[in-house]
């Protein structure tokens, strides 16, 4: 399913980021504004994996 810029991130499943992508920080710079919450940055870099603690995105580390 690809993503669309009007559906929560909660909604879905894990978000793929690449390195390129780090630091990662939730919410990403294209969601949609009214759906933000405060800036938080996500240790993903150990695990692989990352879930915000203000909206439930999960994150997922390719590479």
């Amino acid at each position: 399913m690809a993503e669309t810029a009007e559906k929560p991130a909660v909604a879905q499943g894990a978000i793929v980021v690449s390195r390129q992508d780090l630091p990662l920080s939730c919410p990403r710079p294209q969601d949609v504004l009214w759906n933000m919450h405060p800036r938080v940055f996500l240790p993903i870099e150990k695990t692989g994996e990352a879930i915000c603690p203000y909206c439930g995105a999960r994150y997922r580390l390719e590479g």
